[in-house]
């Protein structure tokens, strides 16, 4: 059992404060993706950020162990740029790559005016510039992983699912076939259709290895890999959905983040919580162990987790994706923030 102790919060100014949309209605920034590629933290709001010269996939330089704020750059590539709703993240096993995955939650076969729904890149950590689409459809001029959509379809088994979750771990040992790496998925909601679905955390995933020219091919079936029910933990207060995987190298560990989002008698409310488990309990099926805070107390995250970085063998960053909601709560002295402000948090891991 993990135990957690709170280094600092705050918010990230993400781009201009009172950018607007061509409606004139104000830019929202709304992270739901972030990872550490050794030197930058780089971030992804799941909703456009308009400008020629910015795009929905930014970065912080890491200094003193906190991001510095005036270290801000955007990633342009006209691949990342196309890509819509970031998910998540994750690094290769070498540290070597960046994979990105969008949720995979739209599709309209017929005209492909949504395949920029359905996007895994990857690129070099660094060079950006190099981006490619992993999986797409052979067709000339449809983008998007459309191969990896089919995939994903046959694993999951339903005609609706969100991916939230993306992570790399090491190959499992009987594969039999020469791989980088097991390539996991989280699938946050599934059913018959967008407003017909219950909240899950399942894990799907294939084996890959890394081409000569830099992209992935999987080297076996993607199918399902793992679940385990939110629900089932004592201190967990609401339904929750899987909404970042995170995989530690430095202490071989599975980080599983779900949150929730309901409305009730109380009004609207946001949270989140974190488990982890050694890597090597992943084939076994063992259930994972929520996390705590310093007190011995499960760790309820204020604001809906979204994003997971290790920054280190005992550090990990936390990003929020509140939607419309600006409280700040007990992140800053401000009782709300501004639309371009991404809040976080910096916990370390104690025991």
């Amino acid at each position: 059992m993990l135990r957690t102790e709170l280094i600092t919060e705050g918010t990230l100014t993400c781009f201009p404060a009172g950018l607007a949309h061509e409606s004139g209605s104000l830019v929202n920034v709304e992270v739901s993706a972030v990872v550490f590629d050794g030197e930058r933290l780089i971030l992804a709001s799941d909703k456009p950020i308009p400008g020629d010269d910015r795009s929905a996939v930014f970065a912080f330089d890491l200094v003193d162990g906190l991001p510095d704020p005036d270290s801000l750059q955007y990633l342009t590539a006209d691949a990342i740029r196309h890509a819509v709703k970031y998910e998540d993240f994750a690094l290769t096993i070498d540290g070597r790559y960046i994979l990105a995955t969008t949720g995979f939650d739209r599709i309209d076969d017929e005209s492909h005016a949504l395949n920029a729904y359905n996007h895994l890149l990857v690129w070099p950590v660094g060079q950006p510039e190099r981006v490619q689409v992993v999986d797409p459809d052979p067709r000339d001029g449809v983008g998007g992983s459309l191969e990896l959509r089919r995939k994903l379809d046959e694993a999951i088994g339903l005609p609706y699912y969100k991916i939230e979750g993306l992570a790399a771990v090491p190959a499992l040992a009987d594969l039999g076939e020469k791989s980088d790496g097991l390539l996991l998925f989280g699938v946050r909601e599934q059913g018959q259709a967008y407003d017909d679905f219950e909240y899950v955390a399942r894990v799907v995933g294939v084996h890959y290895r890394m081409t000569a020219d830099g992209n992935l091919e999987f080297v076996d079936k993607l199918c399902e890999r793992y679940r385990f029910e939110p629900s089932e933990y004592a201190g967990v207060r609401h339904v929750c959905g899987l909404s970042s995987l995170e995989y530690d190298p430095h202490n071989d560990r599975l980080y599983l983040m779900a949150s929730f989002e309901i409305e009730d008698e109380a009004g609207e409310q946001t949270g989140g919580y974190l488990w982890s488990m050694p890597l090597a309990d992943l084939t076994r099926g063992t259930s994972p162990s929520i996390v705590e805070d310093a007190h011995g107390e499960v760790l309820e995250f204020e604001h809906k987790a979204e994003g997971l970085a290790v920054l280190d063998t005992e550090r990990l960053f936390v990003a929020y994706d509140n939607d419309r909601d600006m409280t700040l709560g007990r992140i800053d002295e401000r009782d709300e923030r501004e639309a371009c402000e991404a809040p976080y948090t910096v916990l370390r891991i104690i025991e």
